[in-house]
């Protein structure tokens, strides 16, 4: 199935999410938000073993697609962006990725909630929400600085360091650095072991993993609240419009 800028397809147990806008390094659109909370929420009806994140060209993500996503903010709950968020957190199938290039924003954070992450050397990871005048997202605000340090969060957060393939291995976002020509096998070889085992067994102990999902569901609205004040704010609307003067420069 092919859903403006996503590509779902199943096979094996696995179901195949791929960022599919190459064109413009695959950011993500509202409707592209949609897609992906779909495809989530209905993975478990369907009996689906594993579900596999992988990108269509040379970066992951750039992030949000700014244009659209101010012509159509995020607001109530029930957002495309908030469901996607929130299946992220609340699902039962493992979360596999496999990363190269760019992954910006939410391609970051959407990571933080995957059980195996795959990463070309290419790889480069970065969290540029204060630089947008906006706050984390996903629970990157605990998940972060939980997985790599407060210091090394800081670093990524405040400073807008970007983290590169190395360092996010050695950090622990990231399960095995893969060649770029073997990424995309070694991931969906990945997905169809883990979608071959016990299904309950698995998702029995990705629950017993994630015990502390309320936690982070109450973490996601800390942020979003905080999100959506951000995000009509003169410091937000002056950081976005220096973006867009960079970008056409």
């Amino acid at each position: 199935m092919i859903s403006l800028g996503i590509t779902v397809e199943d096979h094996d147990g696995v179901r195949h999410v791929t960022l599919d806008r190459p064109d413009k390094k695959n950011a993500l659109t509202v409707a592209m938000y949609a897609a992906l909370a779909d495809a989530i929420a209905s993975a478990e009806r369907d009996d689906i073993g594993a579900l596999l994140f992988q990108a269509r060209g040379t970066a992951f993500t750039a992030g949000n697609d700014l244009h659209d996503f101010l012509e159509q903010p995020p607001h109530g709950d029930d957002a495309p962006a908030f469901r996607f968020l929130q299946g992220l957190v609340r699902t039962d199938v493992p979360l596999i990725a496999a990363v190269r290039g760019p992954a910006v924003g939410i391609g970051t954070t959407m990571l933080l909630h995957c059980d195996l992450v795959f990463a070309a050397p290419s790889a480069l990871f970065k969290v540029p929400f204060i630089d947008l005048g906006l706050v984390p997202e996903a629970a990157s605000s605990v998940l972060l600085p939980r997985r790599i340090g407060r210091a090394r969060a800081g670093a990524a957060l405040f400073l807008g360091e970007p983290i590169d393939a190395q360092q996010a291995y050695a950090d622990g976002l990231v399960t095995k650095l893969v060649a770029d020509a073997e990424l995309d096998e070694t991931a969906r070889a990945a997905a169809r072991a883990v979608a071959a085992k016990p299904r309950q067994a698995v998702r029995e102990t990705k629950r017993l993993m994630n015990h502390d999902r309320e936690a982070l569901i109450d973490a996601m609205a800390r942020e979003t609240k905080a999100f959506r004040e951000r995000l009509v704010s003169d410091e937000a609307r002056a950081a976005m419009s220096a973006f867009f003067d960079r970008a056409r420069a």
